[in-house]
């Protein structure tokens, strides 16, 4: 229940406009989109209906990250912990090769710690941490390698549940996560009960200097009573379209939520590019708290930059 409850928290994955960040460092000062206008949507012959069905149905996003099994990389990997005062207590760099030029090789390029990483039994301090090395920085994750061995029944119901709850959270936002008391309908905010708590607007931009894209925003309505706020768990999701094709090439979310089991506030942002035409994800942040009773609080925040893509040798 722990880990079940933990992964909501830090694996709610995105854009370079925030809510309301939780007031310390951030790694993030990578700029990829600016907006200069806000869409007259019958003009456009959009509507609310249109950005939704394209979240709900899309399939690309998360078949970028399969995507990179095919390809040589650097990937830049920045960790900071924090104490109750959000003062950093430690860091992690890793500048990792990962080269599918044949069997897939991951050599790191710079490895460095300082401050409070790892306990003495050599595991890391935070859970947090731990999540993250094993989801993006691959040390013993074979979910993106090429021809990944299956896992056993029995690791199936442990992480690989936990993978599939991490897919639906970040690849599907607003489908229902089954196995999750207190949160599982909570991550439904396109029902229609749940559409009269958010607020949509639409945005014209410009992503990476050169791709125009619609920025699709969702957000908490700011009349309502504390009460049914607190009661909602994510408060913003942003997502990119691209104009040309209205493929995603970036989601936010905020979400923020407590109860007597947990209490976090995380907020996370994945970003894409194209390669040869091909879209792979570039960038990924995250800002977290995550708390629950008998434990110390967790307080951490990634940068992973994806860089230098170059198709696999026989590929």
């Amino acid at each position: 229940m722990k880990k079940l409850c933990f992964i909501i928290s830090f694996l709610l994955f995105l854009v370079d406009v925030k809510a309301q960040q939780i007031p310390r460092f951030n790694p993030d000062t990578v700029k990829t989109i600016q907006l200069d206008s806000v869409v007259n949507i019958k003009a456009k012959r959009l509507n609310i209906e249109t950005f939704i069905d394209a979240i709900i149905n899309d399939t690309s996003f998360y078949q970028a990250f399969r995507n990179m099994k095919k390809y040589t990389f650097i990937a830049e990997n920045r960790v900071f912990t924090y104490d109750k005062k959000n003062e950093v207590d430690g860091k992690i760099y890793r500048k990792i090769k990962h080269n599918n030029d044949g069997p897939y090789k991951m050599e790191y390029l710079v490895k460095e710690d300082n401050g409070k990483v790892y306990k003495k039994n050599g595991k890391y301090q935070l859970y947090t941490v731990e999540m993250f090395d094993y989801i993006f920085m691959n040390a013993y994750n074979t979910d993106f390698v090429p021809q990944a061995p299956v896992a056993d029944a029995k690791g199936k119901g442990s992480n690989e549940s936990y993978k599939d709850k991490l897919k639906t959270l970040i690849f599907n936002p607003g489908r229902p996560i089954k196995g999750v008391p207190f949160i599982g309908n909570k991550t439904q905010i396109f029902t229609a009960n749940m559409r009269q708590y958010y607020d949509y607007s639409f945005h014209s931009g410009i992503y990476l200097d050169s791709i125009p894209v619609y920025w699709f925003k969702v957000t908490v309505k700011p009349d309502l009573s504390k009460w049914t706020k607190d009661g909602l768990m994510i408060k913003e999701l942003v997502t990119i379209f691209d104009k040309r094709n209205f493929e995603i090439l970036g989601r936010y979310v905020d979400m923020k939520y407590s109860n007597l089991l947990f209490d976090f506030d995380v907020q996370m942002n994945i970003e894409m590019s194209y390669f040869n035409e091909v879209k792979l994800p570039t960038k990924i942040t995250y800002q977290g708290n995550w708390d629950y009773p008998f434990k110390k609080e967790e307080r951490a925040s990634f940068l992973v930059l994806h860089k230098d893509y170059r198709l696999g040798k026989g590929q």
